[in-house]
């Protein structure tokens, strides 16, 4: 999950690898042993999501090319999806992923991400109206 979510927001298995490597480090050093393993599954989505947030921030990103751009993914069905849905902006790819792909509700999206469930649910919708136009235009609008 915390590689899926990295890889996610990344887009390069590399960082993605090194992000599950901090989030790991982070879970065996910080995160509260005391609590159930629903509150440690939404630590960790919380702070897969914080370190990737950091890793874009750093100044070094981008003077760097990624090495994706030279390789192809083994099923080319899943890389236009994934192309498709790196269209929306990162606030609500989060959404969509944590939405379709780990099963959580809106509800439990709000406490994850720190917001409104209100706010998710229109993220979540514009997300989907997004992705409704890129599909129909074939990926070709860069929303």
């Amino acid at each position: 999950m915390i590689y899926r979510i990295a890889l996610h927001n990344l887009k390069n298995t590399a960082d993605a690898e090194d992000i599950m490597q901090e989030v790991c480090i982070e879970l065996l050093t910080k995160c509260p042993a005391e609590k159930d393993d629903s509150y440690i599954k939404c630590w960790l989505i919380r702070v897969t999501i914080n370190k990737c947030n950091s890793f874009h921030r750093l100044v070094w990103q981008s003077r760097r090319e990624s090495l994706d751009d030279y390789t192809h993914l083994e099923a080319p069905q899943q890389e236009s999806v994934m192309e498709e849905l790196w269209q929306l902006p990162k606030k609500q790819r989060n959404i969509i992923y944590l939405y379709y792909y780990e099963s959580y509700t809106i509800a439990e999206i709000a406490e994850i991400l720190r917001m409104n469930p209100n706010t998710v649910s229109s993220n979540l919708t514009r997300a989907r109206k997004k992705l409704k136009t890129i599909l129909e235009e074939g990926g070709t609008n860069n929303a």
